[in-house]
């Protein structure tokens, strides 16, 4: 079992040693200046065990360090502080991992408390020589010191960055906010292999996911953390007002200031392992034979937004939620959004839910394209009663979320046969319900026609009735894990039902690979691959 590092009850044993002499009389204050040598005088506003909360420094051993917490804690500059310490200590290579190229840029380096910010120029490494101020090499994705440590920045949108590259030290922030965290997160640890003990900082305010359980079980994670509350003297006052009015005591307040890792809601009409069993990453989706972009347009003129959802239907007779362009905008701002993602995705009408919005709604979108076929929706019934047949389908398996679309779910977690259990209105949900109920329910149900079939392994898909089996690899485009078997079968090369066997028999992992089965098989044939080589 992992270990924990952190205390979040408000006493000195979550102060920083700065809080503490700051709260000593002047004569002890004094006598303890007086105490430090020219140097150390100098050197004390950059070090930063005399700054750090206890929480923020790492432990002695570890192999992963999660610091678990509420927005505010200060995880970012003890992430930061720690990259630099371990640039001190001789780490040649390190990876610096965000949910997104341009967060590694603005926050992990060049951010307010990014690496950048806490580095000083006059640092130097253990072994006394000079490191100074990291440089950033944009061209290069790095930052390098001038002791020769280097630091190259990977964003979770690309895993296969970290396919090949080794590092004796890594920095993960925002975990939870990771398109493909699974994917990125063992494409990181493969490449953990230089040093005597590789070591990975977690920085990550928490959601309910596989993979963050995952790292808390790991034996060799220490957990520290606290809320937001804990770094209260280092933010702004109308922030902390601001956000202990809106979310204290709320669900979402637990998770976000408390750093709290919420289970499904009980009664939930949806689970989150429905979106991350059936997840599917952008260009690796069948054909689709239609594209819808639905609108939910606001009834209030307080904060909701207006909820834009665009999903397809495939040849597979699934739905594939393929963007969330949801916002809050004025009329002419949501349906510019609207009419963006109708062009983008090619799509075949926008369908508006309109006892909010009544002929406004065709109005606005026929004011900015007047080409784009549309269709006026009418609720009749409730919410609730119009998710239960759509959340019914995702627990079937034949709903997919193509890359991650972590506001839509986290609102589908809220709905329970008791309605909504967030803040304001399911704006996004309801985009969503109407969006799939125009493409499988109603006058175009079609499940009758469906059977689910074993396609090998355990593994299950939906067939149409009476259509020849296709075997389709489980979840994010599978493949077998055995280069003898593949070598073996490309080389032989003439059994088309033999090769989809060994595929479809063999253990499968998640690997990024837009083809399909039949697609690796042909081109197996083809002579163009090998299955270890996909």
């Amino acid at each position: 079992m992992p270990s924990t590092a952190s205390s979040t009850s408000l006493s000195s044993t979550i102060l920083s040693k700065a809080a503490i002499l700051a709260k000593l009389d002047t004569d002890k204050r004094r006598a303890f200046i007086e105490g430090l040598s020219e140097d150390e005088k100098l050197y004390l506003p950059h070090n930063w065990r005399f700054w750090a909360r206890p929480q923020q420094l790492s432990p002695e051993q570890f192999e992963t360090w999660l610091i678990l917490a509420g927005r505010g804690f200060g995880k970012t500059r003890a992430g930061a502080e720690w990259v630099r310490e371990k640039a001190k200590e001789g780490c040649e290579r390190i990876a610096l991992v965000a949910a997104t190229a341009a967060d590694a840029r603005d926050v992990m380096v060049q951010g307010e408390s990014g690496i950048i910010a806490v580095s000083w120029e006059h640092d130097r490494d253990i072994n006394g020589d000079h490191m100074g101020i990291p440089v950033y090499e944009p061209s290069k994705r790095r930052i390098i010191w001038a002791n020769g440590a280097q630091a190259v920045l990977y964003s979770a949108e690309e895993p296969d960055r970290l396919r090949g590259p080794q590092h004796d030290a890594a920095w993960a922030d925002e975990v939870c906010a990771w398109q493909y965290a699974r994917d990125t997160w063992d494409m990181l640890q493969f490449g953990l292999r230089l040093g005597i003990v590789p070591q990975c900082c977690v920085t990550t305010t928490p959601k309910p996911m596989a993979l963050l359980r995952d790292i808390m079980r790991d034996e060799g994670t220490v957990i520290s953390g606290g809320s937001t509350y804990d770094n209260a003297a280092n933010l702004a006052k109308p922030f902390m007002r601001s956000i202990t009015k809106k979310y204290e005591g709320t669900r979402l307040g637990r998770q976000e200031l408390h750093a709290e890792i919420l289970d499904d809601m009980q009664g939930a009409l949806w689970q989150r392992e429905w979106f991350d069993t059936a997840r599917r990453k952008p260009g690796t989706i069948v054909d689709l034979v239609r594209v819808v972009v639905a609108i939910d347009p606001t009834g209030s003129r307080g904060g909701d937004a207006t909820g834009i959802v665009v999903v397809g239907l495939g040849v597979d007779g699934r739905a594939y939620v393929l963007a969330d362009y949801s916002c809050n905008l004025s009329p002419s701002g949501w349906g510019k959004r609207a009419v963006e993602a109708y062009r983008r995705f090619e799509a075949d009408r926008i369908v508006a839910e309109v006892n909010f919005g009544g002929e406004m709604v065709e109005a606005t979108i026929h004011t900015i394209d007047p080409s784009v076929p549309y269709k006026a929706v009418h609720a009749s019934r409730g919410k609730v009663v119009r998710a239960e047949p759509v959340a019914a389908l995702y627990e079937q398996g034949r709903v997919s979320h193509v890359g991650n679309l972590d506001e839509l779910e986290d609102q589908c977690c809220l709905m329970s046969g008791n309605g909504f259990e967030g803040e304001g209105s399911p704006d996004r949900v309801d985009a969503l319900v109407w969006a799939i109920t125009e493409l499988m329910l109603g006058e175009n149900d079609d499940r009758d026609n469906w059977e689910m079939v074993q396609v090998g392994n355990g593994a299950f898909d939906w067939r149409r009735k009476g259509s020849t089996p296709q075997p389709v690899a489980p979840s994010m485009n599978m493949r077998a894990d055995t280069d003898v078997h593949g070598r073996e079968l490309s080389e032989r090369g003439d059994d088309v039902a033999r090769i989809k066997q060994a595929l479809v028999g063999s253990a499968f992992h998640v690997v990024e690979d837009p083809h399909s089965i039949q697609a690796i098989v042909a081109d197996m044939l083809a002579g163009r691959r090998r299955i270890n080589d996909v």
